[in-house]
């Protein structure tokens, strides 16, 4: 599934990049250009426009009227299985595909030393050259994500719907 998030929703493009999902994110695009991409590339957007959200002609919109990034994230969470999503699949900075570092070598001068020496394996973005690894954060983020979306499986298998 690819999407597109409006302006408002940087950080929510940012978890869902994380989680390994395609997302564009343009934080100063106008309306009118996040639809353009929407058709084009067949991309459902994301968006808290309530006008955005009932344009015509669109791939699917879904609108997210949460705050927090964590509910956003549960909110999509009950509309889509995002279980099986890929952890570290894409940069969240660049949306680019993350590949596999075959030489450690190739990060030595890029990423802190004590790291280097500590991690088993790296990825790289394909578009960026950000460098990725597994630390401690690694651990936490997926005991977020899995609280959040074992709250939205929940959330499913009760046929509750958010009325807010």
């Amino acid at each position: 599934m690819k999407f597109i998030a409006d302006a408002m929703l940087g950080r929510l493009a940012k978890w869902l990049r994380i989680l390994g999902f395609d997302v564009l994110y343009y934080p100063d695009v106008e309306d009118k250009e996040v639809l353009r991409i929407a058709r084009q590339q067949e991309r459902t957007i994301l968006t808290r426009d309530t006008r955005l959200s009932k344009s015509k002609g669109l791939p699917g919109v879904i609108f997210i009227n949460k705050d927090d990034v964590f509910d956003q994230l549960g909110q999509i969470g009950t509309l889509l299985d995002l279980r099986n999503a890929g952890l570290c699949g894409r940069c969240a900075i660049c949306n680019g595909l993350l590949v596999d570092v075959s030489q450690k070598e190739e990060v030595r001068d890029i990423v802190p030393e004590f790291i280097y020496i500590s991690s088993a394996g790296f990825k790289r973005c394909q578009n960026c050259g950000k460098v990725y690894w597994e630390g401690s954060h690694h651990r936490r983020i997926m005991e977020r994500v899995e609280e959040v979306l074992s709250a939205s499986s929940e959330q499913m298998a009760g046929g509750e719907e958010d009325k807010h």
